[in-house]
């Protein structure tokens, strides 16, 4: 029987097999943040330790950071609680002999951003960062997985994880994405079809003819969300679009070298015969913009959709969606286009790459951000930034109302200064919609870049293939 392409990154990166299927595996990199590393760097500094292989980690503070009048302490109203964090991770990234992309730096911004924009991300590694969304470089073919603090720590000293083997689940996409439907698209529609725990304890690798239609963005935003169906893993063959991608970047190989790596690389892809503990299809050919109406990124619908009714639900259901309809402020059978937004975010480790940028300008061209609305956009990257700036995109995005910032993970995480005031609701491109994610008391909608735009300009969720055709 043939291996998956799960099966052939843990293969090739155990150290010894343990009990119960809990292995030791090696990492081959780490993504280091001011959020989840000050423990780690302190217990290596209180046992005398220095990293074990310095060269496979890369630092760059994105949480905390302002995104707007840069500097280690940003504007006078910068949390300086945030300020120390991103002080102490320079220093530590100094002491201990570790590359860092400061925030004046043309390297700079969120690390599951800047870790393909450089090639630190390759096919065939393991990678691991102590952020969740670590899922999002499984896009290139890595098996890469988000881990705690003390974790961070064991990677620092060790090079080396105890982790379980996951089950394998196989999503087949077919068909061909409709016009103004993404990637973001498809994520909200599939987990709102499995539900928020649908692939927990598994390893999901994307295939079909959709993935191989997609952009690297576009499979970087699925596999992103891979963790908001439960998955610590979201995985897809690397092939000639990969290929492509990476080729020239600082990171990658280069010469023969990159010949080699390349023939490796093709080696990665599942088997023919290779079997999945689980299977599930998905056809795109109809799909719909999707937006979030609660509180779970599993609590989604088509834009054309209604607010649930709780008493329509299955009985385990109902207090959770009545929960969710009282925090959001939603009645039930109201449709979802009636819903008034007051804050737009444009931005994230899930939409903030040049491609996202760009589908956001092609519908902000030309029109105005709806009176009351306040709306932001924050790249990925300082490099993203640069680019988008060098496209005409900021000079699109700035006649259109919108505020240009610097990079970071921004009103994402609401770990810095842009955060929802109690009560506000946000459009928002980021990839989580709990409770108080972007700010206390904040009401959040998932959602595309391209429906982002259309909410800003009209100051409530709207079908942007409606507005595009002129019908809204």
């Amino acid at each position: 029987m043939g291996r998956t392409l799960y099966a052939k990154l843990w293969d090739s990166h155990l150290v010894r097999a343990g009990e119960g299927g809990e292995d030791l595996i090696y990492i081959d990199r780490q993504l280091v943040h001011e959020v989840s590393s000050p423990q780690a760097f302190r217990a290596l500094a209180d046992a005398g330790r220095r990293l074990r292989r310095p060269a496979t980690h890369l630092a760059v503070a994105d949480h905390a950071v302002p995104t707007r009048a840069r500097s280690l302490g940003g504007h006078p109203g910068a949390d300086p609680v945030a300020a120390a964090q991103i002080a102490e991770l320079e220093a530590n990234a100094s002491d201990f002999g570790v590359r860092y992309h400061r925030l004046d730096g043309a390297g700079h911004g969120i690390v599951h951003v800047i870790g393909p924009e450089q090639g630190f991300t390759l096919p065939g590694i393991t990678l691991v960062c102590g952020d969740s969304h670590t899922t999002t470089h499984g896009a290139f073919g890595a098996l890469a997985f988000g881990i705690g603090a003390s974790e961070c720590g064991t990677v620092m000293a060790t090079q080396c994880l105890v982790q379980k083997r996951a089950a394998t689940m196989r999503v087949e996409l077919q068909g061909t994405l409709p016009a103004w439907t993404s990637a973001k698209d498809i994520a909200l529609a599939l987990i709102a079809q499995i539900g928020a725990q649908g692939a927990r304890g598994f390893a999901v690798e994307y295939a079909g003819p959709t993935i191989d239609a997609l952009d690297m963005a576009g499979r970087m935003t699925l596999c992103n969300m891979t963790i908001e169906a439960g998955s610590r893993i979201g995985l897809i063959a690397p092939d000639a679009t990969t290929f492509a991608y990476l080729k020239g970047r600082a990171g990658a190989p280069q010469g023969a070298d990159w010949h080699r790596a390349v023939a490796f690389w093709r080696t990665l892809p599942s088997d023919r015969d290779a079997a999945y503990d689980r299977e599930v299809t998905m056809d795109v050919s109809a799909l719909a913009p999707h937006v979030t109406w609660g509180t779970s990124p599993d609590q989604g619908a088509p834009v054309t959709g209604d607010v649930p009714d709780p008493d329509d639900a299955e009985p385990q259901l109902q207090a959770q969606i009545r929960r969710a309809l009282g925090y959001m402020d939603l009645t039930p059978g109201m449709a979802l286009t009636d819903i008034a937004i007051g804050r737009v975010f444009i931005g994230s480790c899930t939409n903030a790459r040049i491609e996202d940028l760009r589908m956001a300008a092609q519908v902000a061209s030309g029109r105005r951000v709806a009176s009351g609305v306040r709306a932001m956009v924050v790249p990925g990257s300082a490099a993203t930034r640069r680019q988008a700036e060098a496209e005409g995109l900021a000079d699109i995005f700035c006649a259109a109302g919108f505020e240009w910032r610097d990079a970071g993970c921004s009103m994402c995480v609401a770990m810095n200064d842009d955060r929802l005031a109690p009560g506000e609701r946000c459009a928002s491109t980021s990839n989580r919609n709990f409770e108080g994610r972007q700010g206390q008391g904040g009401r959040t909608h998932l959602m595309s870049p391209a429906s982002a735009v259309a909410a800003a300009v009209t100051g409530r969720i709207a079908d942007v293939r409606a507005l595009m055709a002129g019908a809204d």
